[in-house]
């Protein structure tokens, strides 16, 4: 078998990686990572997959290249790179340096000229040549002993297209070879290829069809159709000619296969390892091996506690002390470990040899209830094995580290202490790899991971707390985290434990009554479409819409014709398949994820209990997972009729109230409108008011369609809706959204300049702020393109007020909650979906319960509009809706 060659197009992978990660992903000091994280996890990939002898990595160089210096009418203009991934290309350098992976570039030639020729010399040496690149000039270079992997995002997935010489073939109707001539007849406009003017892959292809090369096209030049095509090639022959210099890639680099340098070793070294630590790239220190992980001392800097009496005691003095920090390790099945910290010296305890689960809460619990400040990560996993009253001495180091930096999405202990302390701390991960403690019970040295990694997390929140403390005090948001975020982790914590009774029957009924409707638009598409299909196939629905049925509005991609929702969306108010086959896929969807996936999140007892996140939505509101009981569908009735799955226990009753138009309503107040504030003053339907206003005709006079319009612009605003996103929303030309929304600040006109003075605002101090006193760092405000500056102007328009909105549900759960403790105890908060709360309540408390969340609700917040609810009761979440 022959040894084999991997080689990597280093720009071009790292490129495609930061277009295909969040560009918020930053570590310390604000360096952006997004492009590192997507590069290794194709490097990764493609390694594990070809299992490579030799492997090298080809970068161009920042300075002009030799094409430049040739054409510069051409190369000259290529649009500098963003900022953002400019600043990772060295980065990326220092970690394949690292990795011992040679990075191979050569003055005056581009990293494609480098590839082409280090795969000519391989194949010299007889060895098979694998070249991984998002750039398809490359497919020029596949021959029989060089395969070219393009890799490519489908379905939110990395998949990767090989290619041999036939492959090219079947897919573009060349050979590799002249691959090369028709990438130069269609150019690159991307890289300042002209190419032949008026002329594209179609008739590209039919040109190479026909002719076999240019130079015959040329010479028949007098036959080729269509007409423009024709003159083309004859008035743009050298500008052809030139192109097809531009694309073919040399082999004759001065850089040489050097096969001791290519040799592939480990690539995770204890380099690697310390600068991805130092990067916080943790989420890849798990394909380090235990002996590059773990550091070269013993030490673990923490003592080990070998019996029950020496656990309780070290958790007494803990509970004495004033302040301690708490750290348990645990999963949904069982608890391993505990550390606890009161001084410098941490201490920690293992289950097993005298230890077991419950001394472990004992000894936790103990601390929780003490009237010591006690710091820990992650309280609400402890607080739902461990319930305590919340006395205020408890801090989240998790909690405040999210409302300093809520771009962030994992804010465990060892993250804080790179934060916050400035130093590297062993992780979860790198002790116990993705599936965790429960995994390596039996393994020799289990308990010696325990010890250290509970001893570390607990000494790193005794020491991080009181510095986040700071933090927030500094920002201004310490009163936020203590007087809301923080008494919500009891309430989530208990929320999560009660849970909400499902019916397994009725979701198994749900899932027939869908089964059979989707059942029916099938036989309707198929039968509108003349034929039968598979409608969840893009490229097959593509073709039956555009091609077979000839309907107008298509958009061509790569891959074929879109049938994305909002393609469909157009063309369903004139023709019916459309609409069925939204349909279709709004019920798939609904019987796929909620008819059939919800049973599988039943327990025992008949409830489900989804886990509230509080740490990871940008804007402060709450979202939901394992299952997601915030996305349960409103718009479509057969949508709706899902919520009849859930319902109260026997005795007892659901108690909804809905927010009415929150965050409009916290519009008018920010803004300062009075117009919009007499309008809800009025206590009148608020879109026909504005309709009447923005159209100046009288209140009774205004249609469904005004009303329908003036809603779709109220809602809009809050958003930073431009002129593009109203016309298509309400399928109208740009020109008329524009004149709408123009219209809407001349009737209301402080909300411009509010609009405007937030974005100001943002782009000064690099984030926007609510009521409470919430930040939300915008740093796409600072970003040198244009897509994501767009995106932080309307995320500046809009957090103010969805933070604004998060920080009042969040209020009226706490008054709404201590409320229901005091006066009604037996009812319980059971779930929380955006402006919504749903209550579990006996039957004969329905009406008290119903007036404690309008009344709490009602008063969260002192606004410049009364806040109002839509209170219903009902025997199952729908009919309480």
């Amino acid at each position: 078998m022959k040894e084999k060659l991997l080689l990597i197009d280093g720009h071009s992978i790292l490129f495609r990686a930061f277009f295909g990660m969040p560009i918020s992903m930053a570590g310390p000091d604000g360096l952006h990572t997004n492009a590192l994280y997507g590069f290794l996890a194709i490097l990764s990939k493609i390694v594990d997959d070809e299992k490579p002898d030799y492997m090298a990595v080809a970068f161009d160089l920042p300075q002009p290249t030799f094409r430049h210096e040739l054409y510069p009418e051409y190369k000259g203009t290529r649009s500098a790179a963003p900022d953002e991934f400019r600043e990772q290309v060295p980065v990326m350098k220092e970690l394949l340096s690292a990795m011992r992976i040679p990075v191979v570039t050569s003055p005056g030639f581009e990293a494609d000229d480098v590839l082409g020729t280090l795969a000519a010399q391989a194949e010299e040496r007889n060895l098979q040549v694998t070249i991984i690149s998002g750039d398809r000039d490359l497919l020029q270079l596949a021959t029989e002993n060089t395969l070219i992997v393009i890799p490519k995002t489908k379905g939110g997935q990395t998949t990767y297209e090989r290619y041999d010489p036939d492959a090219v073939e079947e897919a573009f109707g060349v050979t590799p070879v002249k691959f090369i001539e028709l990438k130069a007849l269609m150019g690159d406009s991307s890289d300042n290829v002209p190419g032949l003017p008026g002329v594209g892959p179609k008739t590209a292809a039919k040109i190479m069809e026909t002719y076999g090369s240019i130079e015959n096209a040329h010479l028949h030049a007098d036959e080729i159709k269509p007409k423009k095509a024709m003159e083309a090639m004859k008035s743009h022959y050298e500008d052809l000619l030139l192109s097809l210099r531009l694309v073919t890639i040399r082999k004759d680099a001065p850089v040489h296969f050097d096969g001791e340098a290519f040799k592939t070793g480990e690539m995770y070294t204890p380099e690697a390892y310390e600068l991805m630590k130092s990067l916080g790239m943790k989420s890849l220190l798990g394909r380090f091996s235990r002996k590059v992980s773990e550091p070269a001392s013993e030490e673990s800097g923490t003592v080990p506690l070998k019996s029950r009496d020496e656990l309780l005691h070290a958790a007494g003095r803990a509970a004495m002390s004033g302040k301690a920090g708490l750290y348990l390790l645990e999963d949904t099945a069982q608890v391993f470990g505990i550390g606890i910290t009161c001084d410098e010296m941490s201490c920690a305890a293992c289950a097993g040899d005298g230890i077991t689960e419950q001394d472990l809460m004992d000894a936790a619990e103990t601390v929780l209830s003490s009237e010591a400040a006690v710091f820990l990560p992650e309280a609400k996993r402890v607080l739902r094995r461990i319930p305590c009253p919340d006395r205020g001495r408890l801090f989240d180091c998790s909690v405040a580290a999210y409302l300093l930096d809520p771009l962030k999405s994992d804010w465990s202990f060892d993250s804080i202490s790179s934060a916050y302390l400035g130093r590297n701390t062993v992780t979860l991960q790198e002790l116990f790899g993705k599936q965790g403690p429960s995994a390596h019970t039996a393994d020799s040295d289990y308990r010696e991971r325990v010890i250290k990694l509970c001893g570390e997390a607990a000494g790193c929140a005794f020491q991080a707390g009181p510095v986040l403390r700071g933090k927030l005090a500094d920002t201004g948001m310490l009163r936020l985290f203590e007087e809301i975020e923080m008494p919500l982790v009891y309430i989530l914590a208990d929320m999560e434990n009660t849970g909400i009774l499902t019916s397994r029957e009725e979701l198994k009924n749900y899932s027939e009554s869908l089964s059979g409707r989707i059942g029916e638009l099938e036989q309707m598409i198929h039968s509108e479409a003349g034929e039968d299909f598979n409608i969840n196939s893009p490229k097959q629905l593509g073709f039956v819409l555009f091609e077979k049925m000839k309907i107008p509005g298509g958009k061509k991609t790569k891959t074929g014709f879109s049938t994305a929702a909002d393609v469909l969306e157009k063309l369903a108010e004139e023709y019916p398949i459309a609409e069925h086959i939204l349909e279709y896929r709004t019920l798939s969807k609904l019987k796929s994820t909620y008819a059939d996936g919800l049973p599988a999140f039943i327990d025992e007892d008949g409830r489900i209990r989804t886990t509230f996140n509080q740490t990871v939505t940008a804007t402060g509101r709450l979202s939901s997972a394992d299952p997601n009981l915030q996305n349960i569908p409103m718009r479509e009735e057969l949508g709706r009729m899902i919520r009849k799955c859930f319902y109260p226990k026997e005795g007892y009753i659901f108690v909804d109230a809905d927010y009415s138009q929150i965050e409009l309503r916290i519009l008018a107040h920010m803004s300062g409108d009075e117009k919009l504030i007499e309008a809800y003053r009025q206590d009148r339907d608020i879109h026909r008011i504005t309709a009447s206003q923005v159209f100046h005709i009288p209140f009774d006079e205004v249609t469904d369609l005004m009303r329908r319009n003036a809603k779709a612009v109220n809602f809009g605003i809050v958003y930073g809706i431009s002129s593009f996103g109203l016309s298509q929303g309400l399928s109208i030309s740009r020109k008329e959204a524009g004149e709408y929304i123009a219209k809407y600040f001349e009737t209301y006109p402080k909300i411009k300049s509010f609009l405007d003075g937030l974005v100001a605002f943002a782009k000064e101090n690099g984030y926007a702020v609510s009521l409470f006193g919430r930040r939300r760092p915008i740093p796409e405000l600072r970003s040198s393109n244009f897509m994501q500056r767009s995106f932080g102007e309307r995320a500046a328009m809009n957090s103010p007020i969805q933070g604004t909105a998060a920080d009042i549900m969040k209020i009226a759960m706490i008054r709404t909650y201590r409320r229901l403790k005091e006066e009604v105890p037996e009812a319980s908060l059971v779930l929380q979906i955006h402006d919504e709360l749903l209550v579990e309540a006996p039957k004969e408390e329905a009406e008290r319960v119903m007036s404690i969340l309008k009344e709490e609700m009602g008063n969260a917040a002192q606004l410049d509009v009364s806040l109002e609810t839509d209170c219903h009761t009902g025997m199952n979440w729908y009919e309480a809706k």
